[in-house]
């Protein structure tokens, strides 16, 4: 399944072939897709070629070619506002409802999804606030016990404190499930796999959007 923001520029990417031959430039996707940086248009290149609907044309600088695209969906009814307060659905069955935003990276980066999905969570898992769940797509946090296809409960918050798990939107496009820290002046977002890398961002490129309250696994 693709992000929209990956979908959107796969479709860009598709309709400019079509039309002069000539893939469009860097700075041509990020303005399309409203992007701050280019460094967000690198990073859904990356995801959708590794999940095979592109590939980088060996010898020809920024040539890409379209090698498949996504089966259409029925469109989504629309997602409830993400501000709205989790509420018991019934006293008999001790569980709370939260809404259930889509997938997060535990590896490189994608835009967190607005889902329309309710998720059933046992209300003894959630403290107070507001929560949320998101399934997790990669493998980068796996030596703190979170696998790809668990659904982390996050805790809506705004700040973050050195060595939680937080929730962060990179340039208002994309959101990572990692490590939160501190580096001089930069924020450094660590995985918890030896096979990958910090990321390292300027504080007004990183937004937190909660800290991981707990886990669901389904088996």
């Amino acid at each position: 399944m693709l992000t929209s923001k990956q979908h959107e520029l796969l479709s860009f990417i598709h309709q400019r072939l079509g039309e002069s031959g000539v893939s469009p430039s860097f700075d041509e996707m990020r303005e399309a897709l409203d992007l701050k940086s280019k460094s967000g248009v690198h990073r859904l290149i990356s995801a959708l070629e590794e999940r095979q609907f592109i590939r980088r044309l060996p010898n020809r600088a920024r040539a890409l070619e379209v090698l498949r695209m996504p089966e259409i969906a029925k469109p989504a009814v629309a997602a409830k506002a993400a501000s709205v307060q989790a509420t018991p659905r019934t006293a008999a069955n001790d569980t709370i409802e939260i809404p259930l935003h889509g997938r997060i990276a535990a590896g490189t980066p994608i835009e967190a999804l607005q889902g329309t999905e309710g998720f059933a969570v046992p209300a003894a898992l959630l403290g107070p606030g507001e929560h949320f769940a998101l399934e997790v797509s990669g493998d980068s946090m796996v030596e703190e016990g979170i696998l790809d296809g668990d659904f982390a409960l996050i805790r809506r918050v705004d700040t973050a404190r050195e060595g939680e798990i937080v929730v962060a939107l990179i340039d208002e496009a994309e959101a990572t499930l990692k490590t939160f820290r501190r580096e001089g002046q930069m924020i450094r977002l660590d995985p918890a796999n030896r096979h990958y890398e910090a990321q390292r961002y300027r504080p007004d490129q990183i937004r937190i959007q909660g800290k991981l309250a707990g886990l669901i696994r389904r088996y």
